[in-house]
């Protein structure tokens, strides 16, 4: 929840007028909704794709503050994060309803984001497998596992975001290893062609390391995203 029209015009221009000189590396930056027409606005035109931070399940009724998949369409979005470890833990979300927003997302025609990992009690406790299994399963059993060839799937373990902490290369890698054959077990094509993003506290100067692990295809990230020099760095190490 960072940003004003003023800041945001700053760094959107950036971003996209950056951007233009790195070529083969997708770039998406998803915003919060009050500014969705502002990002459409600056990014229209450009190599910079853009979405939203969450989305609703329903497409239409009585739910009082909540966006749908289809509003965020009218913006020109292409992309939502769905399952944000934020969302699980402060507002309970859990991975059945992340399922049912991914879905929804994708039935709009919007790229879901869709996000899994675990928090620190959880790895020091050997669970860490069983719980990115449980979330990522959510959405197999609802949509089937070929609704993951339309998507992208992040993971963030949640005792690396926004604590400085950042998993090494060689841990992150196992994790994405296990999420790519978690997958291939049931549709090996699903899975070669599945973009694994790595979120927590990617920055600039540790970027290329977690960027050359063979199944980390490219990051979710965050606070370094709000300084584009930090950011367009970090889309140069992604660069093939």
């Amino acid at each position: 929840m960072h940003g004003t029209l003023a800041q945001n015009a700053g760094l959107l221009d950036a971003v996209r007028d950056g951007m233009a000189s790195v070529p083969n590396v997708d770039c998406a930056v998803c915003v919060p909704f009050p500014y969705l027409f502002q990002a459409q606005q600056k990014l229209s035109g450009s190599n910079v794709k853009w979405g939203a931070q969450d989305v609703h399940q329903l497409d239409k009724g009585a739910y009082t503050g909540e966006v749908s998949a289809s509003m965020l369409c009218d913006f020109g979005c292409g992309y939502v994060i769905v399952g944000h470890s934020e969302r699980r833990a402060y507002y309970g979300e859990s991975s059945r309803l992340v399922a049912e927003k991914f879905l929804a997302a994708q039935q709009a025609g919007l790229t879901p984001i869709l996000c899994v990992g675990e928090t620190l009690e959880q790895r020091e406790s050997g669970v860490t497998e069983a719980v990115v299994a449980e979330q990522l399963d959510a959405v197999i059993g609802l949509g089937g596992v070929q609704a993951l060839r339309n998507a992208v799937v992040a993971y963030e373990p949640v005792w690396a975001i926004g604590t400085g902490k950042t998993a090494s290369s060689s841990q992150a890698q196992v994790v994405h290893a296990f999420i790519r054959q978690r997958v291939a077990a049931q549709d090996g094509q699903t899975a070669a062609g599945l973009c694994i993003l790595y979120g927590g506290s990617v920055k600039a100067n540790n970027a290329a390391e977690l960027f050359e692990m063979p199944d980390i295809d490219g990051g979710l990230i965050g606070g370094a995203s709000l300084v584009a020099e930090e950011f367009l760095a970090i889309c140069r190490a992604g660069q093939v």
